[in-house]
C-alpha cells in the first residue's frame, strides 16, 4: 500500500489516515455537504464563482467557506432550515429546483453516544424538530436512540445538540447502531 504526498496542510487536517483509506472511503468521510438542492460536487465546483453570497444570506450562519472558499455546511453551532435563500441568491446553475428533495443526508450516531456508556442523555431527541429521534426503553439498562430514518431530513439540528458529538450527517447512509 502506497501514500500519496501530502501537503503539510492535509497531514495536519488528520488526511494521513485518509490516504490509506479506498477512493470510496474518501469521499464518503470527507467529503464536504454543500447547501442544499446543489448538483453534484463535480458541478458545483465547476461553476460556483466563490461570491459569498451564499453565505451572506444563511439565515442560521452554516454555510462558510470551505477548501478553495467554496461554500460547504457546518451544524457545530446550527441547523438547515432549508430557507432556500442560497439557492435564490446564487445566479450560476448550480442548484437544482427547490420543489425536489433538498438533499439525501441521513443522521449517524456512533458507539461515542453516552447512552452506550449507560449515561442517561436525550439532547438529540429534544433538538430534532421532525421528531426523527426517539429512545427505546431497555430493559435493566439506559434507553437508547432510534432514527426514523424515513423522517429525518438531514437538517443537522441534532449535531450541535450531542454533547460527545456522535452524531454525523452521511448522504443516504443507514444508521448501523441504532436502528
Amino acid at each position: 500500500m502506497t501514500v500519496e504526498n501530502l501537503s503539510r496542510r492535509q497531514l495536519l487536517r488528520g488526511k494521513l489516515l485518509t490516504s490509506l483509506q479506498s477512493k470510496s472511503e474518501q469521499t464518503e468521510d470527507f467529503a464536504p455537504i454543500r447547501p442544499p438542492w446543489s448538483v453534484t460536487d463535480e458541478e458545483f465546483i465547476a461553476q460556483c464563482t466563490r461570491c459569498g453570497e451564499c453565505l451572506n444570506v444563511c439565515e442560521t450562519h452554516i454555510l462558510v467557506k470551505g477548501d478553495g472558499d467554496f461554500p460547504e455546511l457546518s451544524f457545530e453551532h446550527g441547523e438547515c432550515t432549508f430557507c432556500g435563500k442560497c439557492v435564490d441568491i446564487c445566479e450560476q446553475p448550480i442548484f437544482r429546483p427547490k420543489e425536489e428533495t433538498p438533499w439525501s443526508y441521513k443522521i449517524s450516531i456512533s458507539t461515542g453516544c453516552l447512552t452506550e456508556h449507560r449515561i442517561e442523555c436525550r439532547s438529540c431527541q429534544d433538538s430534532c424538530p421532525q421528531n426523527a429521534i426517539r429512545f427505546r426503553l431497555q430493559l435493566g439498562g439506559v434507553a437508547k436512540p432510534s432514527v426514523a430514518l424515513e423522517s429525518c431530513n438531514g437538517c443537522g439540528a441534532c449535531v450541535a445538540s450531542c454533547p460527545t458529538k456522535a452524531i454525523s450527517i452521511r448522504r443516504g447512509i443507514v444508521n448501523d447502531n441504532h436502528e
